[in-house]
């Protein structure tokens, strides 16, 4: 699975990218079929609480792609809340065929 991490205006920490590179390689374990996992992270204008903006998107061959936007207090948390919203869209898609 290709990882992709695309921070908009802003350096990214070190500790920031290993922990969306473990969340990434938890997800294709559980989804092999996955082959682009692209995370967007920006600052939402203005400076005041909850303005850390993370967007996934996955990508599966024959598929729609899965993408969810979330916003919190810290890009960690934005990043695990968009996840579990993709990992759930997933579930969804996994149950109906």
């Amino acid at each position: 699975m290709e990882v992709r991490i695309q921070p908009i205006h802003f350096d990214i920490a070190q500790r920031l990218v290993d922990h969306i590179n473990k969340k990434a390689q938890r997800l294709e374990r559980h989804y092999p079929n996955v082959t682009v996992f692209d995370v967007t992270l920006k600052v939402v204008k203005p400076e005041t609480a909850m303005n850390k903006q993370a967007i996934v998107r996955l990508f599966q061959p024959q598929e729609s792609e899965v993408v969810a936007d979330k916003t919190a207090d810290s890009f960690e948390e934005a990043v695990d809340m968009a996840i579990e919203a993709v990992e759930h869209q997933l579930e969804k898609k996994k149950n109906k065929k």
